[in-house]
């Protein structure tokens, strides 16, 4: 019975949905065996299967790791203030990819 204790308490530790128009996004931190803490961020959005005659719905799953926090949340608010202001940011264009970059690109997704 504590394992399993163990296991729930890594499992899920917060979690919080907020719902936006057809679409229903969850923020879950879990944790690691390790004990180190992490986020999902889940969009779910319920779609109709016309073959079946029944709805579904579709999931998609991100995990973020403390490590990656700062980096992320930049990212989003410059993404952000531009959607909002139209302004670049002053460092856009830079090139900043990881040093370990296996040469895949988001222009690569277009190809599949």
């Amino acid at each position: 019975m504590e394992e399993q204790d163990k296991q729930a308490r890594r499992e899920e530790l917060f979690s919080r949905s907020v719902r936006a128009g057809k679409r229903t996004y969850f923020f879950d931190v879990k944790s690691t065996r390790g004990e180190e803490q992490y986020l999902t961020i889940t969009e779910s959005k319920r779609r109709f299967d016309s073959e079946q005659g029944k709805f579904f719905y579709e999931k998609h799953k991100l995990f973020l790791y403390r490590e990656d926090f700062e980096k992320f949340i930049k990212g989003l608010n410059e993404s952000i203030d531009f959607i909002e202001t139209g302004k670049l940011p002053d460092d856009y264009g830079v090139e900043n990819e990881p040093k370990d970059n296996i040469g895949f690109s988001f222009e690569d997704l277009d190809k599949l």
